[in-house]
């Protein structure tokens, strides 16, 4: 394996943790580096705070995936200290080849058990869960429960009309948001959350209210929709003693939390996916409370437009791990994918990442839509679903891009044309549109253009919001 910087910095808990890592390594924190004969494993001591240094080694048995063991009470992981040594390693400093240190040796080797247990267990067939259908029951009795006081809240604000929202207080859906978490309804708790920080525009910000009406709007006629189906599929499982997560993107609208083995029981996964990612980026959800790192992949066999979420709530920023933007292609043993039209979630266990080769990046943009106008009939029938994002990621194909009068225009091969423009949900720190001005040199002929088509209700025309540019020989991202 070579080890890179880009390597260290996809280890990473956060870029701060790197760059601590960095300047241990840089002032010498390191003394008694050591490593395996075959360079599987790195250890060394580590100066800290205190009299005795902190023991700390770096695992790279699995390159994709390296174990990194510290001494130090920090709840990052990896640590500080474990980053540091991974630079101690990038920058060539000597480490004396020794003897694995029994600890470890004894670590690798119940590693290794539990490696061997669960790939027989994966051979087996999973024993059914039983579950617990008294306890599914009352929970279902009580999310039935809690459509109905959102019901009522949803029908009581379309009959005022959406001006009463001036004259709302934002508590009084803080509440009912809190009261709908307690009935294990965590989607129509969030959609409350953010009616509750739309009243808040409203009332501070005038000059925003405008924006904020719409905002409330989508939301109470997407939660309408949410409320109507979700009570009859819930009726309807509660009628059938059903307890199972089911292929439907209710279970997720309704606050469900899909498991891999969950996704694996309904079918919902694919075998040997290699991915690409064609765009990524970052954003702050204020209902949520948490950064959203969002990857939007392209199945290199089939042409399928995934997105990989990373969620870091504030509170726990620390210790999640950041994830940043990946080059070359990703081959995943086992992609499982959430239920849904498009945009479809994406997740998976394990995977493996080495460079596209040129056969490979030439055939990415020819898993473009054929033209514009079947991207547009696809994006029409997402934007329908009151369920669905008000968008949807597309690649189109490239005849001419420029500008048409004031405005950037997409040409496809065809003739047809969209107009390029930012989203005005996703704020200025994702424009793009102005960058396509900074493109070098000409776009090659076969190119095509990856982004968000989307409605722009300011004049309720269909656009697209260009995230990167993918031609046979490169992806030019105009985000991350």
């Amino acid at each position: 394996m070579t080890l890179t910087e880009q390597t260290i910095l996809l280890q990473a808990p956060n870029p701060a943790a790197a760059e601590n890592g960095r300047k241990l390594s840089k002032k010498g924190s390191f003394s008694g580096r050591c490593r395996t004969e075959d360079g599987t494993l790195y250890w060394a001591q580590c100066a800290g705070s205190g009299k005795t240094p902190y023991r700390v080694s770096v695992d790279w048995t699995a390159p994709e995936a390296p174990v990194c063991r510290c001494s130090c009470p920090s709840r990052q992981f990896p640590c500080k200290h474990a980053l540091g040594l991974m630079f101690e390693q990038l920058s060539g400093k000597g480490f004396e080849t020794a003897d694995i240190p029994l600890d470890i040796a004894e670590k690798r080797a119940r590693q290794a058990a539990r490696a061997v247990k669960k790939e027989a267990a994966a051979d087996e067939p999973p024993k059914p869960k039983k579950p617990n259908a008294a306890a599914r029951k009352k929970k279902l009795a009580k999310q039935l429960e809690g459509l109905d006081m959102a019901e009522k809240m949803v029908d009581d604000l379309l009959s005022a009309g959406l001006g009463a929202l001036a004259g709302s207080s934002a508590q009084t859906y803080d509440k009912l948001a809190k009261d709908l978490g307690s009935c294990y309804l965590t989607g129509p708790q969030t959609a409350f959350t953010r009616i509750a920080l739309a009243v808040r525009t409203v009332q501070q910000s005038p000059d925003q209210a405008a924006g904020a009406y719409a905002e409330a709007l989508r939301i109470l006629v997407a939660l309408r929709s949410t409320i109507k189906k979700s009570r009859a599929f819930l009726q309807d499982k509660l009628e059938a003693g059903s307890f199972t997560p089911e292929d439907s993107a209710l279970f997720e609208a309704l606050g469900g939390v899909w498991k891999l083995e969950d996704l694996r029981g309904i079918g919902s996964f694919q075998e040997n996916a290699r991915l690409v990612q064609l765009s990524f980026d970052v954003s702050f959800d204020r209902a949520k409370k948490e950064y959203v790192e969002r990857g939007w992949w392209i199945d290199l066999d089939g042409g399928a437009i995934f997105q990989a979420l990373n969620l870091r709530p504030v509170k726990a920023l620390k210790y999640v791990k950041g994830e940043d933007s990946r080059f070359g292609l990703l081959e995943v043993p086992a992609l499982y994918i959430y239920p849904g039209g498009g945009n479809r979630r994406a997740r998976w266990e394990s995977s493996s990442a080495r460079p596209l080769t040129g056969g490979e990046r030439s055939a990415l943009p020819k898993l473009a839509q054929p033209d514009l106008a079947a991207a547009v009939k696809l994006a029409k029938g997402s934007i329908k679903n009151t369920l669905a994002p008000k968008f949807l990621a597309v690649l189109a194909p490239i005849g001419r891009l420029g500008r048409v009068g004031e405005e950037f225009v997409l040409e496809d091969p065809a003739g047809t044309r969209i107009v390029l423009r930012d989203r005005p949900e996703d704020g200025p720190d994702h424009a793009c549109v102005e960058r396509l001005e900074t493109l070098p040199g000409e776009i090659p002929a076969g190119s095509a253009l990856f982004g968000l088509m989307f409605c722009d209700g300011r004049d309720q025309s269909l656009c697209l919001h260009p995230y990167s540019v993918v031609t046979g020989a490169e992806i030019i991202r105009l985000l991350y």
